[in-house]
């Protein structure tokens, strides 16, 4: 659906996951023994552009361009030009530019969401053909399901996940000490986190913070898996935002802060929210896993992280970025583009870029592992939004997906802000979405 340490991706890492780290050989002709003397025939060389945003706190370029410097290093006929694109949605918008331009990245992380848009735009190859050479389904398998969910339809692979998160609750140890909660238990369901929020909500301190500004679609999700469905179909040709259930939801949400004044009223930026955190400014705080490395390396404070409470189950929607391979480039940067998506997210890099990130390692082999078993036994947290991934549920994604997301973003803004109640903010929601949507249901 988005947080990073300076730890760079060690290039050890290579000899660890690769048999060899040795060039590759030009390929000799093959000629008689009476022919003149064979000549090398030199591998054609690729340079693949490769866009890729940043939507979590801390550093990432670095350790993207020594990934790719390592890629090359292995790889010497083939150059990975990473491009840092800005957040998500610039990355998607510069990536629209370039494909109606007849000139797109030839491979880019972009939202795993934006598979349908995509595909409006016939902009993405199915990847089926190569991931039949890997071994079909054995190969999809190592990935978990949920993170998978955002990446296939009609029977297509479309996209390979790659910096993939959920939401998680991170909570301060201290200050819940202070307010006489136990600090290793996070709350549980609705009914808890309501509780404690006006416990933890003193001295300057807010009890729980959500952020809102770009995201305020994914935290409407949480409690709408929580109070039992998602918000759109799998084919994402219908959106369901106008239930009961999601209105209980969103009033749970407002009331926090309208009602109960244990979070801060309006719209709470999805960058400041980390950084208050931090600062102590607030007690508990909803965010993506993506920021558990840059909390670890920076809190002052013990800290830690559950599952998202419940109302009537534990759920959480998915995040992140995937993986794709653009259509409109050379079939020789296609197929260098697999190379390149393949060593990205084999399982000792996977753990290891887990490890350096906070994302959640997209393989279940990475658990295998013994630096990730090494790091999760001396740091536990790192393994909730792993095991988050069983209540887990595909991120908000739909045909014509900018705006269908633009409008519930708008109107969940509009209940924090207290212009519309939940009922007529998702009933208005759900008209303007159903309107985008129509061409598609024709």
């Amino acid at each position: 659906m988005r947080s990073l340490t300076t730890k760079m991706i060690s290039i050890a890492l290579c000899c660890t996951t690769l048999a060899a780290c040795g060039k590759t050989a030009s390929v000799p002709n093959t000629a008689s023994p009476a022919a003149a003397p064979a000549e090398t025939k030199t591998e054609e060389k690729v340079e693949l552009t490769f866009y890729y945003p940043i939507a979590v706190g801390g550093p990432l370029t670095s350790t993207i361009e020594l990934m790719a410097k390592e890629f090359t290093s292995q790889n010497p006929n083939i150059t990975v030009k990473p491009v840092y694109t800005g957040s998500y949605a610039d990355t998607a918008v510069k990536t629209q530019a370039g494909v109606q331009s007849k000139q797109p990245p030839d491979v880019a992380v972009l939202q795993s969401t934006e598979l349908f848009s995509l595909l409006d735009m016939n902009a993405v190859i199915p990847l089926n053909d190569f991931i039949a050479k890997e071994g079909g389904d054995k190969y999809l398998s190592d990935f978990y399901p949920a993170f998978m969910s955002n990446s296939q339809t009609g029977g297509n692979t479309y996209s390979i996940p790659f910096q993939r998160s959920t939401i998680v609750l991170y909570y301060n140890k201290a200050l819940f000490k202070e307010a006489g909660l136990d600090p290793e238990k996070a709350p549980q369901t609705w009914a808890e986190m309501k509780d404690y929020a006006k416990k933890l909500t003193k001295n300057g301190t807010w009890g729980l913070e959500i952020p809102v500004t770009g995201y305020g679609y994914w935290m409407l999700q949480t409690f709408a898996l929580q109070n039992g469905k998602n918000l759109m179909t799998e084919d994402g040709k219908k959106v369901m935002f106008n239930t009961p259930e999601n209105v209980e939801g969103m009033q749970y949400w407002s009331d926090l802060s309208k009602k109960d004044k244990s979070m801060p009223e309006g719209v709470t930026d999805w960058g400041t929210v980390p950084s208050d955190f931090l600062e102590g400014k607030t007690a508990m705080m909803y965010h993506t896993t993506g920021n558990l490395s840059n909390v670890k390396k920076n809190a002052k404070f013990d800290f830690g992280v559950g599952f998202l409470p419940k109302n009537k189950n534990f759920g959480s929607p998915t995040g992140g970025g995937n993986f794709y391979i653009f259509k409109d480039i050379d079939k020789k940067k296609q197929e260098a583009a697999w190379k390149f998506v393949k060593f990205m997210t084999e399982t000792e890099r996977a753990a290891q870029w887990s490890i350096d990130t906070g994302y959640v390692a997209v393989k279940k082999s990475a658990y295998e592992t013994e630096r990730m078993k090494k790091y999760a036994a001396d740091f536990p947290a790192a393994l909730v939004a792993r095991d988050q991934l069983q209540y887990a549920s595909a991120e908000l994604s739909t045909h014509n997906n900018g705006k269908v997301m633009k409008t519930l973003n708008d109107q969940v803004q509009a209940v924090l802000t207290g212009t519309l109640t939940p009922a007529e903010a998702l009933q208005k929601a759900q008209e303007e979405a159903d309107k985008a949507l129509a061409p598609f249901n024709k």
